[in-house]
């Protein structure tokens, strides 16, 4: 039987602040009336992914970024596994997700973490939404890292920096990709956050030789340098995602209109 049309998966990745860039696409995306059937998620990307199956627009979404502020959740704790606690954002997330478990959300939504003791990629797709995003936005050494059911959690950056495999386990026919990442050559490195945010770079810059080629459609915003960690220029993020997202709408279209899946 031929399907009328695919199954479109968006796969958002992690990259800190810049992935306040995954509104913008979102919202070209709903312009366009490009389906989202399904969304995976790593590290910021599972916090905005998440933010959108709960049923929260991306005006809702970029009016929150306009007036996110780091003072909302850095609890900070003696330095031993890390030096946020992380119940703050938590919390947050939790009111921001409407207290939805991820089974109960608007749309199939996977939330990708990396197990610290095994160091597999784990697929979260029941259970707390806030839950499974605090473990997937665990940046290791800045975040104490996410204790859920029985295991020990980090960012999902580590082992899946953008999440395509995972949008196609969970039924996507074509996935569209977002990463958010970006690769400066000269980096300033004065604290101990730029040490270990470096390091997630130069990890990422490694996973993405080999997994950019597994997404039908490849989306890449950021256009220069933007620290993860420090949150300005939100607007000129969003815009970068609009504008990114526009260029990649033809093809899209044109793909959904040849599709003869069966």
């Amino acid at each position: 039987m031929t399907q009328h049309r695919p199954s479109i998966g968006l796969a958002l990745g992690a990259g800190g602040v810049r992935g306040f860039a995954h509104i913008g696409v979102i919202d070209t995306l709903n312009k366009h009336n490009i389906p989202i059937d399904t969304m995976t998620g790593s590290s910021m990307g599972g916090l905005i992914a998440s933010l959108y199956g709960a049923g929260q627009t991306p005006e809702t979404m970029e009016a929150f970024a306009r007036y996110f502020k780091r003072r909302f959740y850095l609890d900070f704790t003696v330095p031993k596994l890390g030096f946020v606690q992380g119940e703050r954002v938590k919390e947050l997330i939790h009111v921001l997700s409407k207290k939805k478990n991820l089974q109960d959300m608007e749309l199939p939504v996977g939330i990708v973490a990396a197990d610290l003791q095994t160091g597999e990629s784990v697929l979260f797709r029941d259970g707390p939404a806030a839950e499974a995003v605090r473990a997937s936005i665990s940046i290791p050494g800045i975040f104490v890292p996410a204790y859920y059911r029985g295991r020990m959690y980090v960012d999902g950056g580590v082992t899946d920096l953008v999440p395509v495999q995972q949008a196609r386990l969970m039924g996507a026919d074509l996935v569209i990709a977002v990463d958010v990442s970006f690769y400066n050559t000269e980096p300033a490195i004065h604290t101990i956050y730029d040490v270990i945010v470096r390091t997630m770079d130069i990890m990422g810059r490694q996973l993405k030789t080999y997994k950019e080629g597994e997404a039908d459609f490849l989306i890449k915003p950021i256009s220069s340098y933007q620290h993860s960690l420090v949150f300005e220029n939100v607007d000129t993020l969003i815009q970068e995602g609009k504008d990114a997202a526009e260029k990649v709408i033809p093809l899209i279209i044109e793909k959904i209109k040849q599709w003869k899946g069966t």
